[in-house]
């Protein structure tokens, strides 16, 4: 942002004159300053202010000092501790001495932040800290009691000589230095009976008598007692804040190999991607039922669990990422199911990488929180998975200070869990929430699990994805874009480092004798559906196993397969000849599937072998069919016809469903989608960091809005009343406002809403045609339309430099 200028107060007698306010610093600085501050602290730019001194208001404003208090490391905390200690104003030279062994290059970097932040104002001779950052302090800042020589007159000798207060210890009874030093670091407050009676040296019998006689401790209520800040300092050798801490810890990391690490995030990257894939697939045709209170039952996360082969953990991850990338939800039925949104069809088309890609931005930006997952809220009930208890606002904020924390390390430094959460403590030492606290702490492994480290160092595409992001999210069509599921911002650089780490998809797996078949490597897509149809997953890791079953088979029968297309499959896809055994089990089962028919009775059933119907009418499994012997290859049932389907199956049988002329019916499994809908929506504690065009805008606003105030006009043409701004006819009024397209000027206008209520605005109008002027509103830094007709007047701005 180009620098404009800046306003600087002089006397009549040429000298620069002290700002006595923050609204006056605030008009001293130039257009790159004030840009700072409101980068520094973005909730001030939401909206933007009316002018200067409407900026100085907000930002000392409570909430927005506590924000801003929350982005400083702990130096600067220990800064502006020592600030809030001292007398208000101070000097620079007064912050140095009170931070003993902390040198000028260290400090002055520090002031100068907490200036761009308005959390600090004035030249370096009179500093001032804002009162709300005083008040945050508390009422002993680095634990020291107030300065009581102005108004204890025991205390003055204190102030005057330091050296005074030793003198007098000298002579002290036992116990009462130890007594002394137990208030001197804070709190400077103590619990004594009668604490307020008279006493004086001679009368002085125990050790806090003695202390209250010299005036060592104060009395300031008839039960407490407090260290003046002048004996205080003295005990403390003039330390104000000790511990000084003005660099983070040092990085106990181990040195990896950039190659090693990115090879095993990018496996783990692949590995989540088929993970999700393998959820949203399961969960297509046998979706799990939505809580009524919400989420996902516990048992159907145990399951899940099992499924994938991860623990509850890492199943509840897999799952909260799915949701959050808009690639699952709930259908919206009256008995209401988790299963997946039209734009999982979308992505899984993709290649493997954009896929990546996809989740992994929605993770870093996610508030869902999975380490909340089998956990108890408040109530001490149980969190489920896709509950509205895991949406905290906090959780992108903390797990992007972890991440940052990775990202400040070398290529290749694998940082230990302690040194990373203590540099992190140095960095955000005012986030000391239990919820904080959990999601910091669980980052590291969920980076791990899901591709984005590899080995506890961050990876290249990890690293990508982080910086691309913090781009994005500045990004007003970015952030538009992530809300739409199935699309994803995320840069292709991260694309582009993640391909090559991905091993390349298999077309063929190695049948064994056993009735299995082993893929050495990832499969195709469309091959690995194919397998999950045929077979069961019977083991993962560096290979897959499936193994082939009467139930596998028939559940690829069941959708549509026939014993021909199952062999040609599996002849066109093995590198290994087709084992005789398994081409057996394939012939055996066809031959089976489809002998024992069921149709409307409610339900019937028919077999040609009578044998088979008598089994069928003796296994005590099926007496909830409560079935009925028509004839010798008959039976009916009152059940309906799925549900005697899937019990005739359960007890190992293989029926296939007939229409009314006996042919059999296909029956596919119903792939469930959800109606389209965009991503969940994201809470946020803090507002997205404007970008550099709002932040110009935003400078240009409080500019114009400064010239408006001190330009407003002071006497009007005839017939107005004072303060109303000049009203005319709609010919003059089109007239004044071309004349400011023209010269390209900014005007002030006055303009009436639809219920009457005339504002003030200050525009630089873009266009004007068929009686609406659009133009760009300098005060709410946005493009607006406006009814020329109800513009009661316009004002020109002597503001050349506008």
């Amino acid at each position: 942002m180009a620098t404009k200028r800046t306003t600087k107060a002089t006397s009549p007698q040429g000298e620069a004159v002290r700002p006595r306010s923050l609204a006056e610093d605030l008009r001293r600085r130039t257009d790159d300053q004030i840009g700072a501050l409101l980068e520094a602290r973005p909730d001030l730019v939401h909206p933007v202010p009316a002018d200067l001194g409407s900026l100085a208001t907000r930002a000392g404003t409570g909430p927005s000092t506590a924000r801003a208090l929350d982005r400083l490391d702990l130096f600067a905390l220990q800064v502006v501790t020592a600030l809030g200690a001292l007398p208000d104003p101070s000097s620079y030279a007064d912050v140095l001495a009170s931070l003993h062994g902390v040198p000028g290059t260290v400090l002055k970097p520090v002031i100068a932040r907490l200036k761009t932040m308005a959390l600090l104002w004035g030249d370096d001779d009179e500093l001032h800290l804002v009162r709300p950052v005083r008040e945050a302090l508390g009422a002993h800042p680095a634990g020291l009691g107030p300065l009581m020589a102005e108004s204890r007159r025991g205390v003055a000798p204190y102030a005057e000589d330091p050296t005074e207060v030793e003198r007098v210890l000298s002579s002290a009874p036992d116990g009462a230095r130890a007594a002394l030093e137990k208030l001197v670091w804070g709190p400077p407050i103590g619990r004594v009976e009668n604490a307020d009676r008279p006493v004086d040296v001679d009368s002085a019998r125990t050790p806090i008598e003695w202390l209250l006689a010299h005036h060592l401790m104060e009395p300031i209520a008839p039960d407490t007692v407090i260290v003046p800040r002048e004996v205080a300092l003295v005990l403390r050798a003039g330390v104000v804040v000790r511990d000084l801490a003005p660099l983070p810890p040092s990085s106990d990391h181990i040195d990896r190999s950039v190659d090693l690490v990115d090879r095993t995030a990018g496996q783990q990257a692949f590995t989540f991607v088929r993970l999700v894939e393998n959820l949203l697939e399961t969960w297509s045709f046998t979706p799990p039922s939505v809580l009524r209170s919400g989420g996902l039952a516990v048992r159907d996360l145990t399951r899940t669990a099992a499924e994938l082969d991860l623990d509850e953990e890492g199943a509840a991850l897999v799952i909260e990422i799915a949701y959050a990338a808009g690639l699952l939800g709930a259908d919206g039925e009256v008995d209401e199911v988790w299963c997946p949104t039209p734009a999982f069809d979308s992505w899984r088309a993709r290649t493997v990488a954009e896929r990546w890609a996809l989740l992994a931005q929605a993770w870093l930006l996610m508030t869902r929180t999975p380490v909340l997952v089998s956990g108890r809220d408040e109530a001490g009930s149980r969190v489920n998975a896709l509950a509205r208890d895991t949406d905290r606002a906090l959780t992108p904020d903390a797990r992007r200070a972890l991440l940052d924390e990775l990202v400040a390390l070398e290529a290749g430094q694998s940082p230990s869990h302690t040194s990373l959460l203590a540099r992190l403590r140095w960095r955000r030492p005012r986030r000391t929430s239990p919820l904080w606290q959990s999601v910091v702490e669980s980052t590291p492994e969920e980076a791990e699990r899901l591709g984005v480290t590899g080995l506890g160092a961050l990876s290249t595409h990890g690293r990508a994805l982080i910086a691309s992001t913090t781009a994005e999210e500045t990004s007003a069509e970015a952030r538009a874009a992530t809300r739409m599921p199935g699309r994803s911002p995320a840069s292709t650089t991260v694309v582009a480092a993640l391909t090559p780490l991905l091993p390349a998809p298999l077309d063929h797996v190695l049948l064994q004798a056993d009735l299995t078949a082993v893929a050495p490597g990832p499969l195709e897509s469309e091959l690995a559906r194919e397998m999950s149809l045929l077979a069961d997953i019977e083991s993962t890791g560096g290979a897959t196993v499936y193994r082939f079953s009467d139930a596998s088979l028939r559940r690829a029968l069941d959708a549509g397969r026939s014993a021909t297309d199952i062999l040609a499959t599996l002849h066109s896809r093995s590198r290994t000849p087709l084992p005789q055994p398994l081409e057996y089990l394939v012939t055996d089962v066809a031959r089976r599937h489809g002998a024992i028919r069921v149709g409307l009775a409610t339900a019937y059933v028919r077999c040609d072998d009578p044998t088979t119907v008598s089994e069928i009418l003796a296994d005590k499994r099926l007496a909830v069919l409560r079935l009925m012997r028509l004839a010798d290859t008959v039976v009916a049932s009152q059940a309906p016809l799925d549900i005697v389907l899937d019990r005739l199956r359960e007890a190992g049988f293989s029926p296939s469903a007939e229409n009314s002329e006996g042919a059999v019916v296909i029956r596919r499994p119903h792939e469930r989608r959800t109606p389209a809908k965009p991503r969940p929506p994201r809470l946020s504690v803090e507002p997205a960091p404007p970008s550099v065009a709002m932040l110009t805008a935003a400078v240009r606003a409080l500019r114009a809005g400064e010239t408006a105030a001190a330009n407003r006009p002071t006497s009007l043409p005839d017939g107005l009343g004072s303060g109303r701004l000049p009203r005319s006819t709609t010919s003059d009024t089109m007239a004044e406002l071309r004349s400011a397209l023209d010269k390209q000027n900014a005007v002030w206008i006055g303009y009436a809403d639809s219920t009457g209520t005339t504002t003030e605005r200050v525009v630089e109008p873009l266009r004007i045609d068929g009686g609406f002027l659009t133009a760009y509103d300098l005060r709410t830094a946005e493009v607006r339309t406006f009814t020329v007709a109800r513009i009661t007047g316009v004002s020109s701005i002597a503001d050349p430099a506008l």
